[in-house]
């Protein structure tokens, strides 16, 4: 007869893995070759073309994209719920007090087609 540590043990076993949600960022990188993201920092994003670039809408606001961190890309396992917007970056509090976050953008991902929207 098995214990009960052992019952537990080939159930946990069993049971499937939990799928890691950045696991579909993983193979991003710059154009330096550097990932893109580091395990916590890229989220699905809506944008807009405005008429001086790319925004993306993080933490609920609108920030501006820098050009040359924006990819055309598929990204496997893109749900579509942003239209294929996916932003990796992070906010920075310079003094640590300051209310209002400056956001650093690492890579910018939209769809392949997006690119002719621009």
């Amino acid at each position: 007869m098995l214990s009960r540590a052992a019952v537990a043990v080939v159930l946990a076993a069993s049971l499937p893995l939990p799928i890691q949600a950045h696991d579909i960022y993983s193979h991003l990188k710059d154009k330096l070759g550097t990932s893109c993201c580091d395990n916590r920092d890229c989220q699905l994003a809506p944008y807009r073309f405005v008429a001086n670039g790319l925004q993306m809408f993080v933490d609920k606001r609108w920030i501006a994209v820098p050009s040359d961190k924006i990819q055309y890309v598929a990204v496997p396992g893109d749900t579509g719920l942003t239209g294929g917007g996916h932003w990796c970056g992070f906010a920075d509090q310079p003094n640590g007090m300051d209310p209002e976050a400056l956001y650093i953008t690492r890579c910018a991902i939209l769809p392949p087609q997006s690119a002719s929207a621009q």
